[in-house]
């Protein structure tokens, strides 16, 4: 391990995994169709859970292979199964069992291109503002750091630039695997008790936005939000 520099193995792990989930992150933003969200954000968060591993096992910090299996589990498995169901699930008159709901092909506030053009400046805007912190510990891999708040950039870019509802749930998602990566590495050796709560904060967002995505299909029966702008107090 040099000194001020992160360690060879974990520095390595951690830059790879941090710019594929970057680039993850811009596929979620181009595809149009819930499904391929769903299995890119999967992609995303397996990456998360190889990273907890490879981290455990560079630091000797055995408890992050449970946290590892907690999160594949919940984000790998879980989650996505959930959001499949919610998007075959018949909920009006004449659809097909297994079909998709009407509105699940993302509707976007601007054209592809520009949601693109945006989301890199977003994404250039946080590397730079995370990259500026100047983190000098020797466990910290500062480019990791830096990709995990262009992450966080660009997943704000994905919810506010789409509008349907599923698609701004998968963006949250991915939100929270940015704030994942942060959070391992800054302080992969945060008590165990601590990194769970982060899963538990994303179960309570499952929650929530599945009943978000049932009640909205029993009155709209559509995806989308753009009614929703017409909405008065």
């Amino acid at each position: 391990m040099g000194v001020g520099g992160a360690p060879g193995v974990y520095g390595d792990a951690a830059d790879v995994a941090a710019a594929l989930m970057l680039l993850l992150e811009f596929g979620l933003l181009r595809q149009a169709l819930i499904r391929d969200q769903v299995r890119l954000y999967a992609a995303q968060s397996a990456l998360i859970s190889v990273l907890a591993i490879v981290i455990a096992a560079d630091r000797n910090l055995p408890e992050l292979y449970a946290l590892a299996g907690l999160s594949a589990a919940l984000k790998v498995v879980a989650v996505p199964w959930v959001v499949r169901r919610l998007l075959l699930r018949p909920r009006a008159p004449g659809w097909r069992a297994g079909e998709e709901a009407p509105g699940v092909a993302g509707s976007y506030t601007l054209n592809v291109a520009s949601a693109v053009l945006a989301s890199i400046a977003l994404a250039a805007f946080g590397f730079f503002s995370f990259g500026s912190f100047h983190v000098s510990a020797s466990t910290a891999p500062v480019t990791a750091l830096a990709l995990a708040g262009a992450m966080v950039f660009v997943a704000f870019g994905l919810m506010i630039v789409r509008r349907d509802v599923a698609s701004q749930a998968i963006g949250f998602f991915s939100l929270e695997n940015a704030i994942s990566l942060a959070a391992l590495v800054l302080a992969a050796g945060m008590p165990l008790i601590l990194e769970t709560a982060f899963l538990f904060d994303l179960l309570v967002a499952v929650v929530v936005f599945g009943m978000l995505i049932r009640a909205h299909h029993a009155k709209a029966e559509s995806m989308s939000t753009a009614d929703l702008t017409r909405l008065r107090g």
